[in-house]
Order: structure tokens, then C-alpha cells, then sequence
């Protein structure tokens, strides 16, 4: 139980991964505001105006605030989701690649597992890609030097990867080492992986309309603003103190949903994309490592005869 609290404590006072670096100047300032307006009621100046809390009702802020909060967490969870499917679709493809192509010569396996590699690739072209890095090492490692050459001149690296996988599968079928039926398994979920391409790049191009981007930052700023004149009657001194406490809240919901709405970046509150990544990678090689029973069977036959 004391374990429990302790790591929930921890939680509450980290500063990783939170956005008070994003936030702490705009609280600073209204703080600030709301203690030079306590001085002045100090001096018996006319600034006490209660009147101001129903220029901006706290629950039309509010209904603001949650709108664009669930809207960039939905753009989160559907970018999780999108690379929950690449995942997904490039473990199946390359599990019926490893088991459904023939094998007659060793050029034929270093060729499945140079595909097998591709997919690969395509998962990674794919995040720089959605981060507007340009192709490096990363990417040397797996795929051959003269696509390597041909990719980093490319518009869209993904596609390209997308467009060499689909041409090996072509090959293997006009060599019948596939049939009609896993040939077409094949393309449909390489045509996912497209469409997954796709989706992403709407989440990225699509961003939050502007103008309401404006309209909430100058809503929340003057309710900030407005705040100290409406308590410091009741609060006095206090009111620098509450006004930061209330900006801090306003502020931080506000600044969670512009780090969540791109999800594809390096903030800590993005897709773990570098890992997602590394882990198709690892999952690649352990396929790579186990040989196919039709193969053994196929291997065993060529003995005999």
C-alpha cells in the first residue's frame, strides 16, 4: 500500500513528461497580474469588479476546453491505432511471405529475407517520414545500397518501399513459387499498409482549425485576466496565488491538447514510434530464425531424389 502511494506522489510531482515547462510563464505573468491587482485594492482603488465573471460563463471556457482536449486525444488514439494495424499487417504479410514462398535455390531465401526486410523498412520509412526526417542510416542497414541511392531521392520513401514489396510478390508469382489465391492475401494487406500510410498522413496534414486555436488562447487569456478582478474582494492578498492556480489548470488542459494533437513526434507524450519500430524489427528476426516445416519437407524430398 505505501508503495502505491509513494509512486502515485511521484507521479503527481514529475516533472517529465508534464507540460508546466510549456505553461509555467503564462501562469507566472497572470499571477503576477492578479498580485498587482491585490495592491491596488490595497490602496483603496476602485478594481474590485465582481460583475466581470459573467463576461466569459466558466462553463462556456470549459465546454471549450474539453472539445479540444478530446478532439487532439482522438487524434492520438487513432494514430495508436493506425500503427497497432501496421504492426499487425506487416507480421501477417511477413509470415505468409516466410511460409508460403518457395524456395528452389539459396538466391530464392536471401531474396525472401531481403522482403522480409522491406517491411521492415516500410515501418520505418514510414515514421521519418511522418516526422519530415530525412533517410539515414537507419534505413541503410535494410535494404540493399542501390535502393538505398533511389530512396533518399524520393517523395515519399513509404511508398516506394511499398511499391518495391509488392513488385518481389509479383516476381514470386510469375515464377509460381505463389499461387493466385496467397498472391491476392498478400496484396490486400500490403494495400493496408498503404492505406495505413494514408490515414497517417491525414492525422499529420490536418491539423487543428487555426482560427479556433486563436479564439481559445485569447478567451483563456482574458478570463485570466478578468479573474483577478472579480475575487479580490473576497480573497485580498491570496489572489495572485489563486488566479496562477486557476491559469496553471486552464493552461495546462489547454497545452495537453496541442502536445497530443501530433502524435508522431519526439515529445514524451507522443507514439513511442522509435520502439514500435525496433520491436517489428526484433519480431522480423525471430521469424527469420525458425525454417518452415513445407521447407524441411521440400528440402528432404530434393535429397531423396
Amino acid at each position: 500500500m505505501k508503495v502505491e502511494k509513494r509512486g502515485w506522489f511521484q507521479i503527481a510531482l514529475q516533472i517529465k513528461g508534464s507540460v508546466i515547462s510549456a505553461i509555467y510563464q503564462q501562469v507566472l505573468w497572470c499571477a503576477a497580474f492578479g498580485i498587482v491587482i491585490s495592491v491596488l485594492h490595497h490602496f483603496r482603488l476602485p478594481v474590485s469588479q465582481p460583475i466581470l465573471g459573467s463576461v466569459i460563463p466558466s462553463i462556456v471556457l470549459g465546454l471549450l476546453l474539453v472539445f479540444r482536449t478530446n478532439t487532439a486525444y482522438e487524434r492520438f488514439w487513432e494514430g495508436r491505432k493506425i500503427w497497432g494495424s501496421i504492426v499487425n499487417n506487416i507480421r501477417n504479410l511477413a509470415r505468409q511471405i516466410w511460409v508460403c514462398v518457395d524456395e528452389i535455390s539459396h538466391e530464392d531465401k536471401e531474396n525472401k529475407i531481403a522482403a522480409l526486410y522491406l517491411l521492415v523498412a516500410f515501418a520505418v520509412a514510414t515514421k521519418l517520414h511522418l516526422r519530415g526526417e530525412s533517410i539515414g542510416s537507419e534505413l541503410e542497414e535494410l535494404i540493399p545500397s542501390s535502393n538505398y541511392v533511389k530512396l533518399k531521392l524520393m517523395n515519399n520513401p513509404p511508398l516506394e518501399v511499398a511499391f518495391w514489396i509488392g513488385d518481389y510478390l509479383q516476381q514470386q508469382y510469375n515464377h509460381n513459387y505463389l499461387n493466385s489465391y496467397q498472391l491476392t492475401a498478400m496484396q490486400e494487406l500490403l494495400n493496408n499498409l498503404v492505406d495505413n500510410l494514408g490515414a497517417c498522413e491525414r492525422i499529420l496534414k490536418t491539423p487543428m482549425p487555426l482560427a479556433y486555436a486563436i479564439h481559445l488562447k485569447q478567451l483563456l487569456l482574458l478570463y485570466c485576466l478578468l479573474l483577478p478582478f472579480q475575487i479580490v474582494q473576497s480573497l485580498g492578498w491570496w489572489t495572485g496565488f489563486i488566479v496562477g492556480l486557476i491559469s496553471f489548470t486552464l493552461f495546462g488542459i489547454e497545452a495537453i491538447g496541442l502536445e497530443i494533437e501530433n502524435p508522431f513526434g519526439y515529445d514524451a507524450n507522443d507514439l513511442p514510434l522509435d520502439t514500435i519500430c525496433q520491436t517489428i524489427k526484433r519480431n522480423t528476426d525471430d521469424l527469420i530464425s525458425l525454417t518452415p516445416n513445407i521447407q524441411k519437407l521440400s528440402f528432404m524430398k530434393s535429397e531423396e531424389n
